[in-house]
């Protein structure tokens, strides 16, 4: 017997690293777990439209600014259910408007929850590492920790891609590579690094229709405006930098944790602090509004 298929919109709302969530009724589908906004797109209706008037319905809220962040297909034993996934961030003059009982919670608390099957994925993509570790040497990949990620801060060259193809497929999850050296990999590669980073520069050139769906982006940025660019367009995280003086641009003047915080705070999303950095601050990072920790030889 051939099963239905249904088209759900869902919505990852975020606000200062948190995202919203409530709970689904015994009544419900999958019902006695945990949700996060959305329904049905009824016939006619665009995914995004549908995104937009369920979070209207459900959560008080109306939000314009959609991204488009995922696409997940997931066969339960009675119904194929299709996820059409979008998110946006929420600025502080919304949260009073929000309905009961939708409630806040930390990235890092969403794995401790009993979602559907379904939203598994979605969970593992919305919980960053607290640790990035930017580097030449691709070895250092399969010594990470499990709180790390790896940049591979290098140029797209014939080597560099073949050294690449006899890594491990299984560790190309925890890297991270800049969209420029993306372009040049093969399908399963692509498929598989699924966090792209851009340069500053890259990043300013980019709209929202250049995202690609199914992947997140870490954007650098040195600016309050730059920060801001990442966020409108859908990058999920940032890394902000110079925090303190380095010894690889000691020309560069450095931000300091007062600015840091004030720039952080103007996002919804993850921001990693960058620059002059070792593991021992990742506590005191956290506590001027970085989600964790970046840097090239010290973390």
């Amino acid at each position: 017997m051939t099963k239905a298929t249904i088209h759900v919109a869902i919505a990852l709302l975020f606000y200062q690293n948190q995202v919203l969530v409530g709970w689904r009724e015994a009544k419900q589908h999958q019902g006695n777990k945990y949700e996060f906004p959305g329904g049905k797109v009824e016939k006619g209706e665009l995914p995004v439209e549908a995104c937009r008037r369920e979070v209207m319905e459900e959560v008080g809220i109306d939000i314009e600014r959609w991204h488009a962040s995922d696409f997940i297909s997931h066969e339960y034993e009675d119904i194929i259910v299709n996820l059409h996934i979008f998110h946006a961030s929420l600025q502080p003059a919304q949260l009073a408007e929000i309905k009961q009982p939708w409630r806040w919670y930390s990235r890092e608390e969403l794995g401790q929850l009993n979602f559907p099957k379904a939203n598994q994925f979605m969970i593992q993509k919305l919980q960053w590492p607290q640790r990035i570790k930017i580097s030449e040497d691709l070895n250092i990949l399969s010594s990470l920790d499990t709180d790390q990620m790896l940049y591979w801060r290098v140029d797209p060259t014939s080597e560099r891609i073949m050294q690449l193809a006899q890594c491990p497929v299984d560790q190309l999850s925890k890297l991270i590579v800049n969209q420029q050296l993306w372009s040049y990999l093969n399908e399963l590669q692509q498929q598989t690094i699924r966090t792209i980073h851009l340069k500053q520069t890259q990043l300013m050139d980019f709209n929202l229709s250049d995202l690609k769906t199914g992947y997140r982006y870490l954007a650098a940025c040195h600016d309050q405006s730059a920060l801001i660019h990442a966020e409108q367009i859908g990058c999920e995280a940032a890394l902000l930098s110079p925090v303190l003086a380095t010894e690889t641009h000691p020309d560069t003047p450095a931000l300091g944790w007062e600015r840091f915080k004030q720039m952080a705070e103007q996002v919804q999303i993850p921001v990693f602090a960058l620059g002059g950095l070792r593991t021992e601050d990742l506590h005191d990072a956290k506590c001027q509004h970085a989600y964790g920790i970046a840097g090239i030889r010290y973390v």
